[in-house]
């Protein structure tokens, strides 16, 4: 039986999501605790790797498992066996074809920018702090060109694995809630480091020291070393996962019901 999952976590105690030698990542944290419920090794795969430092909401991911347990006991058992740092949100039975990386149509993410000049205490690893003004709305126009399908090599950091550097942006805002900036990103997929270089560049076009059309002409010069830096990674989370209907699989964490 195949099941999908969907998992919370706070990255920064991990080394990102893939298993590596760095220890602890959150992949080999969660099939270790699957594989005690299940009595029997499992692995996990996931819709899209995060890095160290870099929180989930809601990653979705699947494993095989030929165990007999209820919606229920897989849920409870899995997060009594996880730290608190990271719970399974939600999980179902999907057919043999489902896939969490290839069966996805888009992927989310959010940038959180703590804009205010005294730096965050309660708040610090889950956002990223800007002490300079930043004009969200400059950011939000600047970042309209960057939607559609595009050769984004400009925002692809160095180490990055894929076989080509063209994706599709399908939406991008930027948005201001008191002294939050929050830059929401969806995409068919996305690059190594690529959302926290989009926000680089775009806060030095909030912060003024770039017009908004500098962003057209770093998309354009496909370097990488011409775009901003890449922004800290306390502030990104991995936010969700968009399938095709026929899976039925929750779009938000809290479109789930109780497994009573």
């Amino acid at each position: 039986m195949r099941y999908a999952i969907g998992v919370e976590y706070d990255g920064s105690g991990f080394y990102g999501w893939q298993t590596q030698r760095q220890e602890p990542t959150v992949q080999a944290t969660v099939e270790q605790a699957l594989s005690r419920v299940a009595d029997h090794p499992v692995s996990v795969v996931c819709a899209g790797r995060t890095d160290t430092g870099v929180h989930g909401l809601c990653q979705v991911a699947h494993f095989d498992s030929p165990a007999e347990r209820s919606t229920r006991s897989w849920i409870l058992g899995v997060n009594s066996n996880l730290p608190d740092t990271v719970s399974v949100l939600w999980l179902q039975a999907v057919d043999d074809h489902f896939h969490a990386r290839f069966s996805a149509l888009a992927r989310r993410y959010r940038y959180v920018i703590l804009n205010r000049w005294i730096r965050p205490a309660v708040a610090h690893g889950r956002v990223s702090w800007q002490r300079r003004p930043l004009e969200a709305g400059a950011m939000h126009d600047a970042a309209q060109v960057l939607l559609g399908e595009h050769d984004f090599s400009s925002f692809r950091s160095s180490g990055c694995k894929a076989n080509h550097p063209v994706r599709e942006i399908q939406a991008l805002t930027v948005t201001r809630d008191g002294d939050r900036v929050t830059i929401d990103v969806t995409a068919n997929g996305f690059l190594y480091h690529m959302v926290r270089n989009i926000a680089g560049t775009l806060m030095e076009v909030g912060l003024g020291d770039r017009p908004e059309g500098w962003v057209a002409e770093v998309l354009a010069a496909r370097n990488r070393r011409v775009a901003g830096v890449t922004a800290p990674p306390d502030g990104l989370y991995f936010t969700g996962v968009r399938y095709p209907d026929h899976f039925a699989l929750p779009a938000e964490p809290a479109a789930f019901p109780d497994p009573r």
